[in-house]
C-alpha cells in the first residue's frame, strides 16, 4: 500500500474550503459547495468530506471534538525562520486562530501553531533551510 492523501471530515464546507484554498494555498480540485471537496498541496491530496455524508453513507454516527482538538496535526514547511513568523502573521490576520506563536524549538526548528476553522491544528515550521525530505528531521535518506 501506498499513502494516497489525507482526509478532514468537515461540519461548514465552504468555510473549511475557502480556509484552506485562499488562506493556506491548497489548490481546489471541485467546487466548494460538494460533499466530497478534494485540494491539492505539493502534490499531495487532501480531501474534506462531509460529516453528514460520511455518516449516511456508513450508516454511523460519530462523535466529533469541538473546538480546537489535538486528534493530529496538519505540517506545512517553509525555508527560514522569518518565513514562520511572516506565515504566522499572514494566517491570523486571515481568520486561523493561534495556538502557539513561533518559537524556536531545542531542535532547532522554529515552529508555531495555528487552528482551521473547526479546530484542527496546522503547523508551520523551518529548520532555517529548505525543506528536503527525512534529512531535515535527522533521519538518513
Amino acid at each position: 500500500m501506498r499513502l494516497d492523501g489525507f482526509g478532514l471530515f468537515v461540519e461548514d464546507m465552504p468555510t473549511m474550503v475557502r480556509f484552506y484554498r485562499d488562506v493556506l494555498g491548497f489548490e481546489i480540485k471541485e467546487d466548494e459547495n460538494t460533499s466530497n471537496v478534494y485540494l491539492v498541496k505539493d502534490g499531495t491530496l487532501f480531501l474534506l468530506y462531509g460529516r453528514n455524508d460520511f455518516e449516511k453513507m456508513t450508516g454511523r454516527k460519530y462523535q466529533y471534538t469541538r473546538g480546537v482538538n489535538g486528534h493530529f496535526e496538519i505540517a506545512l514547511s517553509v525555508d527560514t525562520f522569518a518565513d514562520v513568523d511572516k506565515e504566522y502573521a499572514r494566517i491570523i490576520a486571515q481568520g486561523g486562530s493561534p495556538v502557539l506563536e513561533p518559537t524556536t524549538e531545542p531542535w532547532g526548528q522554529r515552529t508555531c501553531y495555528i487552528a482551521d476553522p473547526e479546530g484542527n491544528l496546522v503547523e508551520i515550521g523551518s529548520f532555517n533551510r529548505p525543506f528536503e525530505g527525512r534529512d531535515n528531521l535527522g533521519g538518513t535518506q
